[in-house]
């Protein structure tokens, strides 16, 4: 039998649409409406705390100064990266801000510039991946695409993402950007807000900071997560209508969501069924998805180790 990723159909009964439901597991209009409200104020303490939190961790170690201390302070940078992108991702969606010209200001110049995102640019590929996930203009293909793979291969994958490989060719391409028209403005901002950070570090004394606590983390250890993240979410599948097939679900726990799946992001077939739904009302989605009997307990890996564990379950 050929390996795939695919669950069986027995793990997906046909039970939609519900009273609650409709025929795509989407949530009827009354139900839709409440799970589709932003709450601005705690947006924006959930913006603020995530600065407060980076900046903090950078003024630990430098005050501190103990080489352990710094390389715990590495260590917290990379789901701090985690943190910019979900936030980035929610702004691309515009379920950060109701005002739409305050959730773009946020999603371009606080989390996503500074994190060496466009989320204009993030905006156009993503909302292609929704459209037609696995589809002919699917923009991460290469990344989704062949699983199961070998122990081996998953591990010269995760080699290239640490050792800065997988984060140089991510820079080469910012750099190329700026030779193109579409996307030099991009390449641009970017480049200014590193310049912002670099100005901002020099200017309390701690030029290291970028380095060592912003620019390697993002070439190394943020590659690692972003690999991980986004083979649980749509490793090996396939195009389909039914989310089920084109999107992975696991049980959520607090360590990933600490380190790896933050602002609920982990919730992601349930932000597939219905990418209205900002990240805070998610979980209760995923219940009402649940109590009708879309998603099953067959269908549901246990944890991300146990869905890793497959996607790298061919055999040598």
């Amino acid at each position: 039998m050929a390996l795939t990723m695919l669950p069986p159909a027995e793990a997906r009964p046909d039970v939609l649409p519900t009273n609650r439901l409709t025929a795509t597991g989407m949530p009827i209009p009354r139900i839709r409406a409440e799970l589709r409200r932003i709450p601005d104020a705690a947006n924006a303490w959930t913006v603020t705390f995530l600065w407060l939190s980076t900046i903090a961790i950078g003024v630990g170690a430098a005050w501190i100064g103990h080489p352990v201390v710094w390389v715990g302070a590495f260590v917290l940078m990379g789901p701090q990266f985690a943190r910019f992108a979900s936030l980035s991702h929610e702004a691309a969606h515009r379920l950060l801000f109701t005002n739409k010209r305050i959730n773009d200001f946020v999603g371009r110049w606080i989390v996503g510039y500074p994190a060496f995102v466009s989320t204009d640019l993030y905006r156009r590929g993503h909302m292609a991946h929704h459209k037609d996930e696995f589809g002919p203009n699917e923009p991460d293909m290469k990344l989704y695409n062949g699983y199961p793979i070998t122990t081996a291969s998953m591990r010269r994958k995760l080699t290239r993402d640490a050792d800065g490989n997988s984060g140089w060719k991510n820079l080469k391409s910012l750099l190329r950007g700026l030779k193109f028209a579409g996307t030099r403005v991009h390449a641009v901002r970017i480049i200014v807000s590193q310049l912002v950070l670099i100005a901002a570090c020099v200017a309390f004394g701690w030029p290291q900071l970028w380095v060592f606590l912003w620019f390697a983390p993002w070439m190394t250890e943020w590659r690692v997560i972003n690999r991980l993240r986004s083979i649980a979410e749509h490793g090996g599948m396939q195009r389909s209508d039914d989310r089920r097939l084109t999107t992975h679900t696991v049980v959520q726990s607090w360590l990933p969501s600490l380190f790896m799946v933050p602002y609920n992001i982990g919730y992601h077939l349930s932000h597939h069924v219905d990418m209205g739904v900002p990240w805070r009302n998610l979980p209760q989605l995923h219940d009402e998805l649940v109590a009708a009997g879309y998603v099953t307990p067959e269908l549901e890996y246990p944890s991300y180790r146990a869905l890793w564990r497959k996607l790298a379950s061919r055999p040598g």
